[in-house]
């Protein structure tokens, strides 16, 4: 029998994530860990949850293992209903092979069947690699009252940044009239967050004609968008105006750490009212020994503290022998840095271990980066910007 939602969400999370380095090559850019105990993804589909969106498609590609097992039933994040849910949705398989998703709107057009079972009016397109928190429902009623084929949302951006983006320029009244892809003058500074509103007839039919087309790229941005502007359709903009984080390079994802560490977050963890909820495997409470110094830095349940941690971000089961040093650092979990290593402006991921007295990183430069399972020597130095690891 046919279910009627008045919005489905599909949640776009097969990115690779190359800018990421050796920190995705064995896990989807949206499965990896940020503050301690959350992994990318939790932001939109906690965000889903607190919005009263209730089914959620999960399109998943390179390397989904990981993330497909965490995500599960969804019942961390209330999304385990019977009249919905949350849904992983792999390629479609084609004769012996599946044929990979070929663009953003590719991706969505493989799954209009998905969508169409639930036979709602909306449908809200979501990217699985931003840090923020957002009310959804209220972008939704924005598209309702506006009576638009697409509502986007945007957030204003320094000027001095409006090139590295997608950019949708207003009239007055909010209408998007004209869609600029990282122009080199910008006109407006309303970069695109990459989520949408669609009107979900609109949103089959020009997805339709879009794959029809042997010369689109078969992507929101690039054609989809320009497709419907063309036509003449209703397109509005939705200001965001709070915290967003795009963490897909090195550098951005230790910056979103590092946010959490300052004395006033720009955004709130400990907010009751809007949870992010995640999949957390028990771990005892966390440890410091007598010896252990730690100052201004979150520690996630199950850590042992032996050395000095500064302004960094331990996750779950993270051990720092005596006398090693770690400061502005992002460690993942179940991490072991051995006795008197230094880690300085890196990221250190999961399940990798530090050698006794390697030096990983520097007081200054790029973010030094040691990948997932990887064993450092004794005594090993990775300078400033290196990344090691398979």
């Amino acid at each position: 029998m046919q279910q009627h939602k008045t919005c489905v969400a599909m949640l776009l999370a097969g990115g690779q994530g190359s800018r990421l380095g050796i920190l995705t090559r064995h896990v989807a850019k949206p499965a990896v860990p940020y503050g301690g105990k959350y992994r990318i993804i939790d932001f939109p589909l906690s965000n889903c949850a607190n919005s009263g969106i209730d089914t959620v498609g999960v399109l998943t590609q390179y390397k989904p293992m990981e993330l497909n097992s965490y995500i599960g039933s969804g019942a961390p994040w209330d999304l385990d209903i019977s009249t919905g849910g949350v849904f992983v949705l792999p390629p479609y398989s084609k004769g012996e092979e599946g044929e990979w998703y070929k663009g953003t709107a590719n991706a969505i057009y493989q799954n209009l069947a998905f969508i169409e079972q639930f036979n709602p009016k909306y449908v809200l397109i979501l990217s699985g690699d931003h840090i923020y928190k957002c009310d959804y429902a209220e972008m939704l009623a924005h598209h309702i009252k506006h009576e638009a084929a697409l509502t986007v949302a945007v957030r204003q951006v320094p000027w001095e940044d409006a090139s590295r983006f997608g950019l949708m320029n207003t009239d007055e009244d909010g209408r998007i009239i004209e869609f600029e892809e990282k122009p080199k003058n910008p006109k407006s500074n309303n970069a695109s967050m990459g989520v949408y509103v669609f009107t979900w007839e609109k949103l089959r039919d020009y997805l339709t004609s879009d794959e029809r087309d042997p010369k689109s790229q078969n992507d929101f941005g690039k054609n989809i968008i320009p497709t419907m502007l063309n036509a003449g359709e209703r397109l509005v903009a939705w200001n965001f105006n709070g915290y967003w984080k795009d963490v897909g390079t090195i550098e951005s994802l230790w910056d979103a750490n590092m946010d959490l560490l300052s004395p006033t977050p720009p955004i709130n963890l400990h907010d009751r009212k809007w949870r992010i909820y995640a999949r957390n495997v028990g771990e005892p409470p966390h440890f410091a020994s007598p010896k252990g110094v730690i100052q201004n830095s979150l520690v996630t349940e199950g850590c042992e503290v032996y050395g000095k941690v500064v302004h960094s971000v331990l996750s779950a089961d993270v051990k720092v022998a005596e006398g090693a040093v770690v400061e502005d650092a992002v460690i993942m979990p179940h991490a072991k840095i051995g006795k008197n290593a230094v880690i300085r402006r890196a990221i250190i991921a999961e399940n990798a271990e530090i050698g006794e007295g390697a030096v990983i990183g520097e007081e200054t430069g790029d973010i030094a980066v040691v990948g997932s399972n990887t064993i450092v020597a004794p005594g090993y130095v990775l300078k400033a910007g290196e990344q090691l690891g398979e």
